[in-house]
C-alpha cells in the first residue's frame, strides 16, 4: 500500500496556510461597504469613474478571496479522502492516481488523462492559428459571404504603411466584396431597381477589367 503520509502533511500545512490568508487579508472584505473604502458618506452624486480604482482593487480581492475559498475547498476535499481511505483513486476511472502526480498536485481527482478531457484538452484559441487562409471561401461556389480574409483586407487597407505586414497592401479591388456574380460590380442601377435594360448603367472600373481578365 502507497505511503501518503508526507502528501497528507503537506495537505494540511497548505489549508492551514489558506485559512490564515483569509483571516488575515479578507476577514472583513466582504462587510465592507465602498463608501468605507472610498471614505465617501455616499456614492450618489459622484460619477463612476471617480470610484474606479477602489472599485477595481475591491473586485480584485473579491476574486482573490474567491481563488483562496477554492483552493481551501479543494484541499477539504483531499484530506476528506484520507478519512474514507479513497485517496490516491481516480475519481473517474476508479485507477491508481501515480505518486508522482500527487506530489506534484496533492489536490488532483483524477489521472491525467481524464483531466485533459475534463477542462476541453487545448485551448480553443488555437483553432484560429492557422491564419486567415482557413476561412478563405474564395474558390468554394456555395459560399458568398464576408470571410476572415475580406475582414483583414478592409482594415489592412487603413495601414499608413504599406508592407509593414505581410499582405497588408491589398486592396479592395482584388476581390468582388459584396457581390455574388461578377457583373454586379460593374452593373449598376438606381435606387429603384431593374427597370429595363435600357436603364442598367455601365461601369468601365477595376472590376470590369477583372472580369475581362477571367475571360
Amino acid at each position: 500500500m502507497t505511503d501518503y503520509s508526507k502528501i497528507k502533511q503537506q495537505l494540511m500545512q497548505q489549508k492551514k496556510h489558506i485559512e490564515e490568508r483569509i483571516k488575515q487579508d479578507f476577514r472583513d472584505e466582504e462587510a465592507r461597504t465602498l463608501s468605507f473604502s472610498t471614505g465617501e458618506l455616499s456614492q450618489y452624486d459622484n460619477h463612476p469613474a471617480d470610484a474606479a480604482t477602489e472599485l477595481y482593487e475591491r473586485e480584485k480581492d473579491f476574486a482573490l478571496l474567491e481563488q483562496l475559498e477554492r483552493q481551501h475547498e479543494e484541499v477539504e476535499h483531499a484530506l476528506q479522502k484520507f478519512e474514507n481511505g479513497t485517496y490516491g483513486i481516480c475519481e473517474a476511472t476508479g485507477k491508481e492516481i501515480p505518486y508522482e502526480r500527487l506530489e506534484a498536485r496533492p489536490t488532483a481527482r483524477t489521472v491525467v488523462e481524464m483531466a485533459e478531457k475534463r477542462y476541453g484538452g487545448r485551448p480553443s484559441e488555437e483553432d484560429v492559428l492557422d491564419g486567415f487562409r482557413k476561412y478563405n471561401f474564395d474558390d468554394r461556389d456555395d459560399e458568398t459571404e464576408f470571410d476572415a480574409e475580406d475582414a483583414y483586407q478592409a482594415v489592412a487597407r487603413f495601414n499608413d504603411n504599406s508592407m509593414v505586414f505581410e499582405d497588408a497592401s491589398l486592396d479592395e479591388e482584388d476581390e468582388l466584396i459584396g457581390y455574388v456574380e461578377e457583373i454586379e460590380g460593374f452593373l449598376s442601377t438606381g435606387i429603384e431597381g431593374y427597370t429595363g435594360d435600357e436603364n442598367v448603367q455601365f461601369q468601365r472600373n477595376a472590376h470590369y477589367d477583372h472580369y475581362l481578365d477571367g475571360k
